[in-house]
């Protein structure tokens, strides 16, 4: 018997969740929210993957406070060419996932302050 009360108590959240999330997107097709979310998710991923990168290389160098999230792009741009040999991209400071969020955690608007990453539709 408690078997089926958990069935259903599980059945109900999957209600509820799908429920929350149709109203969240709106009159957003699932599809295209996908691809958003996937979208930003990579963009994420592959943004903290060289942030990390880099300062992994720069702590094993002995810059022990180095961090390239704070470093600016001018002085990024001097290793985009040896980065994108060896990574095969390259992000500007100013363009990774956690200096964009902080943005618009400022309530600024990351598509309008990426520049050419994120143009406006």
């Amino acid at each position: 018997m408690a078997d089926i009360r958990k069935e259903q108590e599980r059945d109900e959240l999957h209600r509820a969740i799908w429920a929350i999330a149709d109203e969240l997107r709106g009159a957003v097709d699932g599809w295209d929210l996908k691809n958003y979310v996937l979208g930003t998710m990579f963009y994420r991923y592959i943004s903290e993957n060289l942030c990390n990168y880099i300062n992994a290389g720069e702590i094993e160098a002995g810059n022990a406070d180095f961090d390239y999230a704070k470093l600016s792009d001018e002085e990024a741009e001097e290793a985009q060419e040896g980065l994108v040999q060896e990574k095969g991209f390259f992000i500007l400071p100013s363009e990774l996932f956690c200096n964009v969020r902080a943005r618009a955690a400022r309530g600024r608007e990351p598509e309008r302050d990426a520049g050419d990453g994120f143009p406006s539709h």
